[in-house]
């Protein structure tokens, strides 16, 4: 079989010839040093204001794509890049494609349908002009420190073969002020990757997948450097086909952490290792966990809890 990532580029089942895949890696003179950070979204517009600013100042270059957003995630993501005097490191795409839920109806396409969550991702990395990538999701946001992090490793492996798993930690949201973080699982992906053949998505049975030769050099980032928005008042799971079962999958680990924890705090029960937090008059629940609890928050975590009075974390 040959692999993917292997020829100049892919063609859609469906015939939409403007949206074949050119890879970017055969273009004249190549890839610039230097990082993009990749953002698929839909309807992330209340999460945008907080997670493009960092990503703006941490990288060379951030790509939105939008997926069909009806919240005027597109004028925010716009609007916001501006705001930060950095829209000239900012690229909004379309795509206009219905693409499939994870899952079942992930699994019934073709794996070069333009609905294909595997084609999606493709479409969208394969319009990165830099050497290196992030894979950031329209909901992630990076603490002060993440952020400096994030910034000097874009030139550190803006020439490099090197995959970096980030930690993350879900940001539960009641209103303006007030949250949960949950602080019980150390959930590290791959999110960082080199441009190249051997780093391209293919078909799994649940979602995509990003291929990654048997030999290559890892590393992860340490914990506290990144929150995940999650709303309380919001359906969190609307992208997969059949979110119940995550309450008894053993296949995703970090979903069904996502899902118990959710669920318990509509109920109003607060699971172990779920911290609840309250910002200072003024300040947005988001902006105080990013840029003061989380940063001054003792590695590994040791939280005073009320509801549980000493709670160490060594997740």
């Amino acid at each position: 079989m040959i692999p993917i990532g292997s020829g100049r580029g892919l063609t859609n089942v469906e015939g939409h010839t403007d949206y074949d895949i050119a890879w970017p890696w055969h273009e004249p003179g190549g890839l610039r040093r230097g990082a993009t950070a990749v953002l698929r979204v839909k309807n992330e517009a209340p999460s945008l204001p907080f997670v493009l600013p960092p990503l703006l100042r941490a990288c060379d270059a951030v790509l939105v794509v939008d997926n069909g957003s009806t919240d005027g995630t597109r004028e925010v993501a716009q609007e916001t890049a501006e705001r930060t005097g950095l829209a000239h490191r900012f690229t909004l795409l379309d795509y206009p494609f219905a693409v499939a839920r994870a899952g079942a109806e992930h699994l019934a396409q073709h794996e070069r349908s333009v609905h294909s969550l595997a084609y999606f991702y493709n479409w969208c990395f394969s319009h990165v002009t830099t050497r290196y990538t992030w894979k950031w999701d329209g909901d992630m946001v990076l603490t002060t420190e993440g952020e400096a992090s994030m910034a000097d490793l874009s030139w550190q492996v803006g020439m490099q073969d090197a995959v970096i798993r980030v930690p993350r930690h879900g940001l539960y949201l009641a209103d303006d002020r007030h949250g949960w973080l949950d602080l019980g699982l150390r959930n590290i992906e791959e999110w960082g990757f080199p441009m190249s053949p051997d780093f391209v998505y293919a078909k799994a049975p649940e979602w995509e997948i990003r291929t990654t030769p048997g030999r290559i050099e890892q590393f992860a980032l340490p914990q506290g450097l990144c929150v995940e928005l999650k709303y309380l008042d919001g359906d969190e799971f609307a992208h997969w086909t059949d979110p119940e079962s995550f309450a008894t999958s053993i296949r995703n680990r970090r979903k069904r952490r996502e899902w118990h924890v959710f669920n318990s705090l509509k109920e109003g029960i607060v699971l172990d290792g779920v911290v609840e937090l309250t910002s200072p008059e003024g300040v947005h629940i988001v902006d105080h966990v990013t840029h003061d609890w989380l940063p001054r928050a003792p590695r590994p975590f040791v939280v005073d809890d009320p509801d549980h009075a000493r709670l160490h974390l060594r997740a």
